[in-house]
């Protein structure tokens, strides 16, 4: 059963959710209001996952990270990249890929948000007031240049090359 972190949580998801529809719902305008207002408040809310919930999940398991931590980070990569460019139809739909996966994966049975209410225990009430009291962030104008990405997978590639494990020089060299 869903708790208030969860509950907070879920449901800026279905809020987020319902500006990236009005966005595109008209065929003959994309509203482009509707779509800065779903780009801020998804900003936001991966802040409130990276900044605030995986740091105190990690934390609560002694400086293991959560499980679910390397994939979501890659995925909040790869959306955030998505936010970059000038929307259109066609962005709205490789986001929404993206997110009806990486919601599930958050909002579901043993997923992100139920283990880590989970470990916050009697926390639970400050890391929702940290959550709420966390400042809007700032957008900077959209970008359509190189190195611009407007598919999922395109995305997620790119996020997946930036998380990959560094190899160190020293590494590189034979045994002798």
């Amino acid at each position: 059963m869903p708790g208030l972190l969860t509950d907070h949580l879920a449901d800026d998801h279905a809020r987020l959710g319902a500006l990236l529809a009005q966005s595109d719902c008209d065929p003959s305008r994309f509203d482009h209001e509707a779509f800065e207002r779903f780009r801020a408040g998804l900003l936001r809310h991966i802040g409130l996952e990276e900044k605030i919930l995986l740091p105190h999940a990690r934390r609560k398991r002694g400086g293991d990270p959560h499980p679910l931590a390397r994939r979501l980070r890659i995925e909040h990569a790869a959306i955030t990249s998505l936010l970059v460019p000038t929307p259109d139809d066609a962005l709205v739909a490789e986001l929404r890929s993206l997110l009806l996966a990486h919601n599930a994966i958050e909002e579901g049975v043993g997923g992100l948000y139920e283990t880590c209410e989970a470990l916050a225990g009697e926390d639970v009430a400050e890391l929702l007031a940290r959550m709420r009291s966390a400042p809007s962030v700032p957008l900077c104008p959209h970008y359509d240049g190189p190195g611009s990405v407007r598919t999922a997978a395109d995305a997620l590639r790119s996020a997946e090359r930036l998380r990959a494990p560094r190899t160190r020089p020293e590494e590189l060299e034979p045994d002798r």
